[in-house]
């Protein structure tokens, strides 16, 4: 029979380099099929016997290590796939849900930040008819009145107040209607509190700061 290099050294207890030497020393019959070197031996029973226990423990081998797939391991693997993607499907939904919370957030303080320009212009209307209200209420006091004199002074009173208002604007909705940041009106506020007793440019009344934009430069105390 005919032996591998490797189960001539197995069986013989012979490293490789002592059967290589043998072989070159042409000690031994070998023949080379497919570029594959064999050992031709003498077929003693101990050998086939050894190669067939051989085979035996690798056809057994081969056995144990290929386990049977039953039907319950294919259901048991369909259900923990089934459950990783239940598991994904509900991270994505969730993540979706946060997207189209962040997104409506988003829009209401849009819509809040629409909502607040639009009411700082409204009270900057008001102001306006209020103004418009007294010019017309002047002008009816100014047909009552008797005598020239009086029409006169009431008059020129009258219109000179009209006018001084007409050029104020209170500095709190002069810095709600200016696209500012929140900290940006703070530190012109302090600006103009810091100046309030030694600046004449700052004008208060009832409680509130004025501007007149007629006669003064607030560029600095403008400044953020």
């Amino acid at each position: 029979m005919r032996l591998t290099i490797d189960e001539y050294c197995k069986h013989f207890k012979m490293s490789k380099e002592m059967l290589n030497s043998k072989i070159r020393a042409k000690k031994l019959n070998y023949i080379i099929e497919d570029s594959k070197t064999y050992i031709i031996v003498t077929n003693t029973p101990a050998i086939i016997e050894k190669s067939e226990k051989n085979l035996e423990e690798k056809n057994s081998t081969t056995q144990i290590s290929k386990p049977k797939i039953t039907i319950a391991t294919v259901l048991t693997l369909f259900q923990k796939e089934n459950t990783f993607l239940k598991n994904k499907i509900t991270k994505l939904e969730n993540k979706i849900d946060k997207l189209i919370d962040d997104k409506e957030k988003m829009l209401r303080d849009e819509r809040d930040k629409i909502e607040q320009i639009y009411s700082s212009k409204d009270e900057q209307l008001k102001n306006i008819l209020t103004l418009v209200n007294k010019k017309m209420r002047f002008e009816r006091e100014k047909d009552s009145l008797d005598s020239a004199n009086d029409l006169e002074d009431f008059k020129h009173h009258g219109e000179a107040e009209l006018i001084h208002d007409l050029k104020l604007v209170e500095l709190k909705e002069y810095l709600k209607s200016l696209n500012i940041k929140s900290s940006q009106r703070k530190i012109i506020k302090k600006h103009f509190l810091d100046a309030y007793d030694n600046d004449s440019r700052v004008i208060h009344r009832d409680g509130k700061l004025y501007l007149d934009f007629s006669k003064y430069d607030y560029s600095d105390l403008l400044a953020y």
